[in-house]
């Protein structure tokens, strides 16, 4: 690490620590040429492979991008989106790998936008998953419907089942 002020290239690290939840690591440094301390972020850089093959740094503003035109137009505010976007990179950091594919990315960003506004994972979810026709639009929809629907509880005066065959007092031929 070549020191800011008279760039030599001799430094010595005189602490680290950990920033932002263990994703970066903050070291302060002492040059042993001019003497003068200064402070180096490091950082694991998170790499997104493209469909076309191409590779570029994970960019938390471009998912915030994407959920904001979903977003457009309905009642979510700026700081869910962030929050959404910040939950979305920890879930890509989490899988440990320094490469992933962006359709991972895009898996990533649905279930958070589900609960965030429907209507938005909707409209995300028809461009992410390349909706075709009005049917693809409709069995989503079923899809949220079916998670939406609260477990019908059995009736509390309903008598208890059993696997044995019932009994009755009287027999055919009896009067």
């Amino acid at each position: 690490m070549r020191c800011p002020s008279c760039r030599h290239t001799d430094t010595r690290v005189v602490d680290s620590r950990e920033t932002d939840e263990g994703a970066a690591i903050r070291r302060r440094r002492s040059c042993a040429s001019c003497g003068r301390r200064f402070t180096t972020v490091e950082e694991a850089q998170l790499l997104v492979v493209k469909r076309s093959g191409v590779t570029e740094p994970f960019s938390r503003a471009k998912v915030e991008a994407g959920v904001s035109r979903a977003c457009q137009g309905r009642p979510v505010d700026g700081d869910a989106i962030a929050a959404l976007a910040q939950r979305v990179e920890e879930c890509v950091r989490a899988a440990g790998s320094a490469e992933v594919d962006s359709g991972e990315v895009g898996l990533a960003v649905l279930p958070p936008l589900r609960d965030l506004d429907e209507v938005a994972y909707l409209r995300f979810a028809s461009v992410y998953r390349s909706f075709a026709s009005v049917e693809d639009f409709e069995s989503e929809i079923a899809l949220l419907r079916l998670e939406r629907a609260p477990a019908t509880p059995p009736p509390r005066h309903a008598p208890p089942t059993t696997d044995v065959a019932p009994t009755h007092p009287r027999r055919a031929g009896q009067a």
